[in-house]
């Protein structure tokens, strides 16, 4: 539990120092790799009767579908499909790599979920919050989308600028927290069991059980991040919000 981690610092032009996690890039490079090689396989060779990854992506692709679909109007929405499509894929992705093992080179932790840290879910999270208002201001205007802010009374603008905030660290912070103590207590499984009678193979079932619920509640977590992706874009593009 008490890794370091593979820090990189970049002395910018002597003005600054920026501090770079290796890991956090290695495995963010990682998983997106994989979504990129899930995606040419299962486009590959297009069928009209799909099979086997085709099947699967056309499912996620229907699944997506109904997510914008019951966030808002499809004719407003449907720019949004490819984007939820890959969020739903990389944040799973990300959840699951983690959960088989980690790798710790030197006391350092190389190989883990990079959503088990809070620097890449709550960059996420703000990608995710600015690419809302990047689209509210395309699609409403400036002054339009400005007036928002102040509705239904002029007092309400630092309310919804707080929400802003919120929503950018409710939205970061809950995925983080989930998959951190996931991996935490696998490690605390995998180390506790390990030292008692019987060794490894006593750790062996109750390991695969909650590797099992992480896989779900990875799942469950991708799932709400894309939903609520979703649900701030309707909240600016919608003309009904």
């Amino acid at each position: 539990m008490h890794h370091g981690a593979p820090l990189y610092h970049l002395d910018f032009f002597g003005i600054t120092t920026i501090t770079f996690n290796l890991a956090n890039v290695l495995m963010i490079t990682i998983a997106s790799a994989i979504v990129f090689l899930i995606a040419v396989i299962s486009t590959r060779r297009l069928a009209m009767k799909p099979t086997g990854m085709q099947n699967f992506f056309e499912w996620v692709m229907d699944f997506v579908k109904n997510i914008i679909n019951s966030t808002m109007d499809w004719k407003d929405g449907g720019r949004f499909h490819i984007l939820g499509i890959t969020i739903i894929m990389y944040v799973f992705v990300s959840n699951m790599l983690g959960l088989p093992f980690s790798i710790t080179y030197k006391g350092d932790l190389w190989w883990k979920s990079p959503t088990a840290d809070p620097v890449v879910t709550l960059t996420l999270a703000t990608l995710v919050v600015a690419l809302s208002h990047y689209y509210g201001v395309k699609l409403k205007g400036f002054s339009s989308y400005g007036k928002e802010f102040f509705k239904p009374f002029w007092f309400m603008f630092p309310i919804k600028i707080i929400e802003e905030f919120a929503n950018t660290l409710t939205l970061g912070l809950r995925l983080y927290g989930n998959i951190y103590a996931g991996e935490i207590l696998l490690t605390l499984l995998s180390g506790t069991l390990a030292s008692t009678v019987g060794g490894a193979f006593a750790a062996i079932v109750p390991m695969l059980a909650w590797q099992g619920f992480s896989v779900f509640v990875g799942a469950i977590q991708a799932f709400i991040f894309c939903m609520l992706t979703m649900v701030y874009l309707s909240h600016k593009v919608s003309s009904d919000h």
